[in-house]
């Protein structure tokens, strides 16, 4: 039964449904449950520190549930989009409806959508990587397979991270720079990979050529079907999904920065690189994206034998938590800025 605690990343979808099926009030379930009672129930959950042992690493790996608790969001991620947007398109709503139904699905999209895809796309099997890209179609964030696995894992807090937010940078100045940036970056990789493989730019593997056709093809195709509100519908709630997912990136990097080398280059990715949250709650609705420290350690590991280092800079609270802090940006700086190890903030 312990395996199933994974379960409780459902309940996100499941406060959609809820919200688009009874509407009213109900539209804005979602984001309460996910950035106000979830971070009460951080707050009563006991902080949990322990690391599997040896046995249980061997035991959890050969488990393949834990793998299909994450295929299992993509039918429920495309069921909640493709569901949203025939509710919003022929149903009689209120603006405020139609805005809380966006921004539910939108948080679907960003929680059970991109984080799982993230999760996914460190895989070495092609249907597993398949899986996760067609988890990042919704939310028009495809090139985020290749700036993320060739770009942010080699690069990550350093100055040429798009995804590495700057001490005393704000949330909202990150938004920009980083999904500005992060795309810019995707190109580069992407020619670069053309290069060193001699295929041109219309090579069937300039997978980033693919991303738009694919991307604009699904906007196109719900705009046939279901019409300007459709449109409007998918592209908004791509659009909060890109924005959580941002806010997430902002948070797990905040401040830290490698030290450089005698030889000028910066030293290796270690655990104190990335700020790690044992907050039970979100721990599981996030498939274990909290203990980031050790999935930038070591990211070929699965998520449920990740594991807790004491050398990596903690957060005083979960990521959910921290989220709606880094909204507040003196609040954010004023919690934040004097756990960023010294040497880090003077380079």
């Amino acid at each position: 039964m312990k395996d199933l605690k994974y379960l409780t990343a459902f309940s996100i979808p499941l406060m959609a449904l809820i919200g688009i099926y009874f509407k009213g009030e109900l539209v804005f379930l979602t984001p309460f449950y996910a950035f106000v009672m979830i971070p009460v129930l951080e707050l009563i959950f006991p902080i949990d520190t322990n690391n599997l042992s040896s046995e249980a690493v061997e035991s959890n790996l050969k488990r393949k549930v834990f793998d299909w608790l994450l295929y299992l969001n993509l039918p429920i991620v495309y069921g909640l989009v493709i569901f949203g947007i025939y509710e919003a398109s022929s149903s009689i709503l209120e603006t405020y409806e139609l805005v809380g139904m966006i921004i539910s699905v939108g948080i679907v999209l960003g929680v059970n959508g991109i984080n799982v895809a993230h999760e996914l796309g460190h895989r070495q099997t092609t249907n597993e990587r398949f899986i996760g890209k067609a988890l990042l179609l919704p939310s028009q964030y495809m090139h985020f397979y290749i700036e993320h696995n060739f770009g942010h894992h080699l690069h990550a807090a350093t100055p040429e991270d798009p995804a590495t937010a700057r001490y005393n940078q704000t949330v909202y100045s990150f938004w920009f720079t980083s999904i500005y940036r992060q795309y810019v970056k995707a190109w580069a990789i992407q020619l670069k990979l053309l290069k060193n493989s001699q295929k041109s730019f219309f090579s069937p593997k300039n997978d980033m050529f693919w991303y738009i056709v694919l991307q604009v093809g699904y906007l196109a195709l719900v705009f046939l079907i279901f019409g300007n509100v459709g449109l409007i519908f998918a592209f908004a709630s791509a659009a909060i999904g890109i924005l959580l997912l941002e806010s997430v990136n902002y948070i797990e990097h905040y401040g830290l920065l490698r030290l450089k080398t005698t030889s000028g280059r910066y030293e290796r990715v270690k655990e104190m690189h990335s700020w790690n949250s044992n907050h039970t709650i979100g721990r599981i609705v996030l498939y274990e994206l909290t203990r980031h420290s050790d999935h930038h350690f070591k990211s070929s590991k699965k998520y449920q034998i990740l594991d807790c280092h004491d050398e990596s800079p903690q957060m005083p609270y979960g990521y959910p938590t921290s989220m709606v802090l880094a909204m507040v940006p003196p609040l954010w700086f004023g919690i934040m800025n004097k756990r960023v190890p010294k040497e880090m903030v003077l380079q």
